[in-house]
């Protein structure tokens, strides 16, 4: 036998390989599905997470005690930004400093910072240490049963002897002007109310926006602290007490506060004191516990991954975005930044109705019906809109906010020319009939929107002929393709408007216009020498913004053939640039691989739809990769979609959903969808 030694390499080999195993860090902890930790927050590279209820949204602060913004739906005028509508924020009323023994307590005092998302119950906490002195910790909260009310409840845990001062401060945004403070204490034999409110007016004195909010403590009636008011200017009070505690004492206060316009009440002043008066007397306890209830219901309709456990928090993370940008039960509608921001000036895109909509319709049908009843009550001006380009019908806005009226600055052409959006309204219109099988809500709400619109393709048209019905001059969904005849995503989605404004019409036992199904025969769809779906009669294969030949094969059915729907993605595939457009386009590349059967590629597209474009610390996503304008709530629906009607095999169809067969992506074990449709039925798909 002859015994080999080792060379002098491969001993060095062999002792890197064991120093390198030795110095390892520990395995990455197992990503929590309920849970967004920043264990380590830097100021100088943080991107908020938003608590909101569909109505208030409260975007986070790195700094203790403050918050970014508070943004409320609905509220809308002009200040100086393209001359158009914009998101107003509202008064900051949960804005708060502490005194520890005379210091003001700041970031740069604290050690252990950390903050916590509960994605679960909608509540973002934060804690951290103040020198020796103290360990405090603090939970913002927008109530979910109460759309426009607000809670923080703060606990401090004394290490040594302490006094404490704590303050609530209100100040209004630099938008804002003509600025009232108010303080009143309302006195009853059980209890004492503090009172610290404004008003103010928006920059064109359209709105009056007003919030108030009050403290809640913990002593028994007659023992709380006194409420001292200061204030400081027109912009800004405040009301404070003090407080001493004994080391290893814990002490616990809240702050509830309402904020609401004129847009919401006709006496937005009032109803805001008399909304926090409300939270103030049913207590932290049941306000909370309320709020725990409405999310528990929210989540009984969920996704549930089995084999990996990233993608699992991360799909939980866009459900609770959705959900906190939308509630049943309004007219309103989120625009592409939710309630996270001033983004896109808060306006209303066809990211709602393509791309939002249907994992809201899917999930939560009371939801997505509040999409709808926003395009329902603006009919009127979009059918003045049609007017005045000289069309029928009905021509929703590319951009919409209050009024229903066309919000695009001018300097972008999607406002007068991206009329896809139309259609786009008009298919949710369709799918959620399909999923509800609502036909009073089709007859009543429905139906005016689908007929308006066909009638408005039916007029859009320029009739050139048997299959040369085109539509000439329109701004792409791929939005670089700019003044371009007859874009595919814009031609076949009036198709499917036409075909689905007969159907209804059939459904209700109503005439339907002979025109619009001759119209929608008519309009062509485009196709290259070798068969590949063209984008648009001057489409020579350059890059593209974000999905349009693809959508043909979802949404809008138009293209079904497995081959062609394999020709369409491989060649526009390699269309998308790697950085700069949106994160929508991936995921539907993501869905069709699934139908199609290729689990690898499923992967890769998923995984890219949003990955690249997550921010720190919370895994927030931007719009592009490298973008810093979170929370992309249209990125987010567009891979819910994936998962819901790619990785889960979800069909809307005329009857209802229906499930089909599909491919789960590469190292998934299963997805579980729970609380689907009207009947809040389970789907699974197992590997």
């Amino acid at each position: 036998m002859t015994t080999h030694f080792p060379t002098l390499p491969r001993l060095l080999c062999a002792l890197a390989l064991f120093l390198g195993a030795a110095w390892r860090p520990a395995a990455a902890q197992t990503p929590d599905p309920w849970r967004l930790t920043a264990a380590q927050v830097d100021p100088r590279n943080y991107y908020g997470v938003t608590v909101a209820n569909g109505m208030l949204g409260v975007v986070s602060s790195p700094e203790p005690f403050q918050v970014k913004s508070v943004v409320l739906a609905g509220a809308y005028d002009q200040y100086g930004r393209g001359r158009v509508s914009n998101f107003l924020n509202s008064f900051n009323l949960l804005n708060m400093y502490l005194e520890v023994d005379g210091q003001r307590l700041s970031g740069k005092d604290v050690s252990n910072f950390r903050q916590e998302l509960d994605m679960q119950h909608a509540g973002l906490t934060t804690s951290f240490d103040y020198a020796d002195k103290a360990t405090i910790r603090y939970t913002h909260y927008a109530l979910r049963q109460l759309p426009y009310t607000v809670l923080v409840d703060v606990t401090i845990t004394a290490k040594k002897d302490v006094s404490l001062t704590a303050a609530s401060v209100m100040d209004a945004p630099d938008a804002l002007r003509e600025v009232q403070n108010y303080y009143n204490e309302i006195d009853r034999p059980h209890v004492t109310l503090s009172l610290l409110t404004s008003s103010a007016h928006s920059s064109t004195g359209k709105l009056q926006l007003c919030a108030s909010n009050s403290f809640l403590f913990s002593e028994p009636h007659g023992q709380e602290p006194k409420v001292i008011h200061e204030m400081w200017d027109s912009n800004m009070h405040l009301m404070k007490f003090n407080k001493v505690l004994k080391a290893g004492q814990t002490y616990s206060y809240a702050v509830a506060g309402s904020s609401i316009t004129s847009a919401h009440h006709a006496d937005p002043l009032n109803e805001a004191e008399r909304l926090t008066i409300f939270a103030r007397l049913e207590g932290k306890e049941r306000l909370l516990s309320f709020h725990a209830k409405a999310w528990d219901e929210l989540w009984k309709s969920d996704i549930q991954i089995q084999g990996d456990a990233q993608a699992q928090q991360d799909v939980h993370s866009m459900l609770y975005h959705l959900y906190s940008f939308s509630r049943a039960g309004t007219d309103y509608s989120p625009s592409p930044m939710g309630l996270s921001g001033l983004g896109y000036n808060g306006h209303v895109f066809w990211d709602t109705d393509v791309w939002m909509f249907p994992a809201l319709l899917v999930l939560h049908p009371e939801i997505a019906k509040s999409l709808l009843e926003y395009r329902f009550r603006r009919l009127e001006p979009a059918q003045r809109n049609a007017f005045s380009h000289g069309y029928q019908g009905a021509m929703y806005p590319w951009e919409s906010a209050d009024m229903g009226v066309e919000e695009t600055p001018v300097w972008a052409l999607s406002g007068p020319f991206e009329h896809h959006i139309s259609a786009d309204v008009a298919l949710a219109a369709w799918q959620y009939y399909c999923v509800t099988q609502d036909q009073g809500w089709l007859r009543e709400k429905g139906w005016p929107i689908l007929s308006a619109t066909a009638d408005f393709w039916a007029s859009r048209v320029e009739r050139n002929g048997p299959g040369r019905y085109d539509i000439r001059n329109v701004v792409a969904a791929d939005e670089w393709a700019e003044n371009v005849d007859n874009d595919a995503f814009t031609n076949a989605a009036a198709q499917v408007n036409l075909r689905n404004a007969v159907a209804a019409a059939k459904l209700l036992g109503l005439r339907a216009n002979p025109d619009w199904l001759h119209v929608a025969q008519n309009i062509p769809i485009l196709k290259m020498a070798d068969g590949t779906t063209r984008e648009h009669a001057t489409y020579q294969g350059e890059g593209i913004k974000q999905g349009d030949v693809n959508l043909l094969a979802y949404p809008l059915n138009v293209v079904t053939a497995p081959a062609q729907i394999r020709k369409d993605l491989e060649y526009y595939e390699t269309r998308v640039p790697t950085a700069g457009t949106p994160a929508m386009t991936q995921a539907i590349f993501a869905l069709l691989y699934a139908r199609l059967g290729n689990a690898e590629k499923a992967k890769i597209w998923f995984k890219d739809a949003y990955e690249p474009n997550l921010l720190p610390p919370f895994r927030v996503i931007a719009e592009t990769k490298g973008g810093t304008n979170p929370y992309f709530a249209t990125g987010a629906g567009g891979v819910l979609q994936a998962v819901l009607m790619g990785f889960g095999g979800l069909n809307i169809t005329p009857t209802g959903i229906v499930q089909s067969k599909t491919t789960l992506p590469t190292g998934w074990q299963s997805v579980k969808i729970t609380g689907v449709g009207v009947q809040r039925k389970t789907y699974s798909v197992s590997r």
